[in-house]
């Protein structure tokens, strides 16, 4: 199947440049970005992939074993509309792109001083040099620096301020992985993309590395009542896992206290909340959102947007309201 996939998509990669996508960029004077536009193409393809099989599979599971019987019909949609700006490969390539030279002068840099690139796959000849072990390891990697980058995410009070757009889907749904603010989501791959380049990824590995990541952080979303079991649960982050994260107080908050804590911020191994102290595996399916959204006496009736735009332009307000709580 994945076969059969990879060469569709490369056979589309090559008709859509050569009669669409070339003769634009020449005819607007952009000739010189060619190689970068043909790889861009091939991330938009994946991405068109990554949404229909989600549709196609995780759509019928919301029908059949939903959490919440009715979702509000616009909330998922605004949540499409982040997947595909987030998905159609346009960003993560734009980011990739863009620290790659970056990182290419650091490393000269490194080098006139006698420090060479470190390279994940020459870690164990023989072992890690194998394919689907490098990319394990690779994933693994990755998957540690952002159970980090996560859980920073609910610690700084300005950082919160972005991220809990995030957490502001109380209709949680197959989409609502991708609803972030455009600073945080730059922020966070621009983190990945470095340490990726770091450790010796090319970009054709990062492609596969984020659809992998990006396809199991949508299960994690889904309206979906569903969990692995008592030994599944700790092996791979499941709807029932996550979905405690994004429960009211419990995901984001010091139960009880009101500031900012929370569990369960592993985004596709558990491992990392078992060993610092942040898992919980209750079994709950609880609702989901923000305290400050709810009305009073819970919260304070806080208006996160209802459209992308207005819901982007909320968040930079809360980053600049946050920060200032946050140092005084």
């Amino acid at each position: 199947m994945m076969h059969f996939l990879s060469d569709w998509v490369y056979t589309l990669q090559g008709w859509l440049f050569q009669s669409l996508v070339e003769p634009l960029l020449y005819a607007s004077g952009f000739g010189d970005i060619a190689d970068d536009a043909y790889n861009g193409v091939e991330w938009f393809l994946w991405g068109m992939v990554e949404l229909a099989l989600l549709y196609l599979v995780l759509r019928p599971l919301e029908a059949w074993f939903p959490v919440q019987a009715d979702l509000a019909p616009a909330a998922r949609r605004n949540d499409f509309v982040y997947t595909c700006v987030r998905r159609l490969g346009v960003f993560g390539m734009m980011v990739f792109l863009v620290f790659g030279p970056l990182f290419d002068k650091l490393a000269f840099v490194l080098r006139m001083h006698g420090f060479s690139q470190f390279n994940l796959e020459a870690l164990w000849p023989g072992v890690t040099d194998v394919p689907l072990v490098s990319f394990f390891c690779y994933l693994v990697v990755l998957d540690f620096v952002d159970y980090w980058y996560h859980r920073a995410s609910h610690r700084f009070h300005w950082w919160w301020g972005l991220h809990s757009l995030h957490h502001s889907q109380r209709d949680m749904n197959l989409w609502s992985d991708d609803r972030n603010h455009l600073l945080d989501d730059l922020m966070r791959n621009g983190v990945l993309a470095l340490i990726a380049l770091a450790i010796g990824v090319e970009p054709g590995q990062f492609l596969l590395l984020v659809i992998a990541s990006e396809m199991l952080q949508s299960l994690q979303h889904a309206n979906v009542r569903l969990h692995f079991g008592m030994i599944g649960e700790r092996l791979l982050v499941s709807p029932r896992y996550h979905r405690l994260h994004h429960a009211i107080g419990a995901g984001h908050e010091s139960e009880g206290a009101g500031s900012l804590g929370g569990c369960n911020f592993a985004v596709l191994f558990p491992l990392w909340d078992i060993l610092f102290g942040t898992a919980d595996f209750s079994p709950a399916f609880r609702l989901t959102g923000v305290r400050d959204q709810l009305p009073p006496p819970q919260g304070i009736g806080r208006n996160y947007g209802s459209g992308y735009w207005s819901q982007q332009w909320l968040g930079i307000k809360r980053m600049v309201e946050f920060a200032r709580k946050g140092s005084a």
